[in-house]
């Protein structure tokens, strides 16, 4: 796609900064990473799950570049209303003689660790999901404008990656320009970015990547890119980190040698686990790339969708960042990150990036698409024509089901193979034994009832010499004998039948 800038439209309300900022009103510096902002402290919101918002990198000429020049278009931080949401995006324009579209991913991804640098200022997730928060305190010590939050990451990244040699700024608070650049500028770009990768496989590299850059966040969370599984918040792909370990060997980005293979169907290497014992600090010794369930991948909080296994259904359920509603098992998507993220290995939920359905290593280890039981209709749709035809009706979305109750009857409707059992395409084995069919409580109920009117009464019994003859009552004509038994008896009790009146 061509890399251009953003032309500003006419009668939209700009302010225009340029030159370096010589003061700041806050400190900059990495102690305040993983610095969390809460409700109450928060002056106000940018982006987030309320409103749209996106982060983007576009490399040009360095003749097309402005050094350090901010323009801001909508209202600025101390026109914003107090305590409210708003929308938010900041695009990049770099330039420099090693700066090529292969490196946008990874230079926008560091935009995540740079801000967090800014005392009083949150920055979560990337792409199409940023989300900032902007403390009471802050504001109050003088932070009054987003141009001051643009120079001071400029300079960060001028600082920390001296291969940009040009950069330029363009910060947007007006929503329909935010959602209009983000469906026609923005999201062209990201997939045109993860398009790249499809052709690739794991199998056909030496090498994977890591990306550190949310141990702040999450300090034992060791991600682990693949040209089959690119990073849990969907910005780079193996391509990505193969590009930033170029030019930046030891920063977050690195080479993981993959080692033997140890489980080629779940994705299991020597390499990546002696990698991911030494980064986690031993949290986490083995990691499987495919699997759901045995040594998943550890989630770090940035993750663009959730995944959870719903037992009563021996299925799988997926959910995005944007869907705000319960998923079938009752828990939102913020709540199931709470339980997954952290950078720990927790099986029954499992945190990916978006891109990772295009993958045709999809969770394989557990049947893949053919686990999957439910996902919110926007995802669904959105990567629709990844997900094999003769699956696809089969998945459940809001629509059709928003409890288990419903996805049961769902599932059994269309037949689902989590009903009769899953076939795992990769191999041909059969994983999953499908649903053990229970009777209805009023059938039981029914059938209890049933047996409590016709209950008989005590059988007859007597002793013969030639055994103990019982006699079932309500059944005439028939007597068992039992012949070659052996009675114990502890103590007889005599009683006259007066005494028992």
């Amino acid at each position: 796609m061509e890399r251009r800038k953003i032309e500003i439209p006419e009668g939209v309300k700009t302010k225009v900064s340029v030159g370096e900022e010589l003061d700041f009103p806050f400190d900059i510096s990495p102690m305040h990473e993983g610095e969390r902002i809460r409700k109450g402290e928060m002056y106000v919101e940018l982006g987030g799950p309320k409103q749209p918002g996106f982060e983007l990198v576009v490399a040009l000429k360095p003749e097309e570049v402005e050094d350090m020049k901010v323009t801001l278009i909508g209202s600025d931080l101390d026109e914003l209303e107090e305590g409210k949401a708003h929308p938010y995006a900041m695009i990049y324009y770099v330039a420099g003689s090693q700066v090529d579209p292969d490196l946008e991913p990874i230079i926008e991804r560091r935009n995540h660790d740079f801000q967090n640098f800014i005392e009083g200022y949150m920055h979560l997730n990337q792409r199409y999901d940023v989300w900032v928060r902007i403390s009471k305190e802050a504001v109050k010590k003088g932070l009054n404008s987003l141009t001051q939050i643009a120079k001071a990451t400029m300079m960060l990244f001028k600082n920390e990656m001296p291969f940009i040699e040009k950069i330029e700024a363009l910060y947007i608070t007006d929503g329909e320009l935010v959602e209009k650049l983000l469906k026609e500028y923005a999201m062209p770009i990201y997939d045109e970015r993860d398009a790249r990768i499809e052709s690739l496989h794991d199998e056909d590299v030496e090498e994977f990547y890591s990306c550190t850059l949310c141990q702040s966040f999450a300090p034992t969370n060791v991600c682990i890119i693949s040209p089959d599984r690119p990073s849990l918040c969907g910005a780079i792909t193996w391509f990505d980190g193969r590009a930033a370990a170029r030019v930046d060997p030891e920063g977050p980005n690195r080479a993981v040698p993959k080692g033997e293979v140890i489980d080629p169907i779940g994705g299991e290497y020597t390499g990546v686990n002696e990698f991911a014992k030494d980064e986690s600090g031993g949290e986490c010794e083995r990691i499987k790339l495919h699997s759901f369930f045995e040594y998943p991948h550890t989630s770090c909080g940035c993750f663009e969708v959730i995944g959870f296994y719903m037992p009563e259904v021996d299925g799988i359920g997926w959910v995005h960042r944007g869907y705000g509603e319960p998923a079938p098992n009752g828990l939102t998507f913020s709540t199931m990150a709470g339980q997954t993220g952290g950078g720990k290995q927790i099986v029954g939920f499992l945190g990916v990036g978006v891109g990772y359905f295009r993958s045709k290593k999809f969770i394989q280890a557990d049947g893949g698409w053919y686990r999957v039981v439910w996902m919110p209709k926007e995802l669904k749709q959105r990567i629709e024509k990844y997900i094999p035809e003769d699956i696809r009706d089969k998945i459940a979305t809001e629509e059709d089901a928003k409890t288990i109750d419903e996805l049961k009857e769902f599932l059994k409707k269309v037949n689902h193979p989590v009903v009769t059992g899953v076939v795992r395409p990769v191999d041909g084995a059969k994983i999953t034994e499908g649903w053990v069919e229970e009777k209805k409580e009023a059938e039981v109920e029914k059938e209890e009832m049933k047996v409590e009117e016709t209950k008989p009464a005590a059988p007859q019994v007597s002793f013969t010499p030639s055994g103990i003859s019982i006699t079932p009552p309500g059944t005439p004509g028939i007597k068992l004998v039992i012949k070659n038994a052996n009675i114990y008896i502890d103590k007889i009790v005599l009683r006259k039948k007066k005494e028992e009146e």
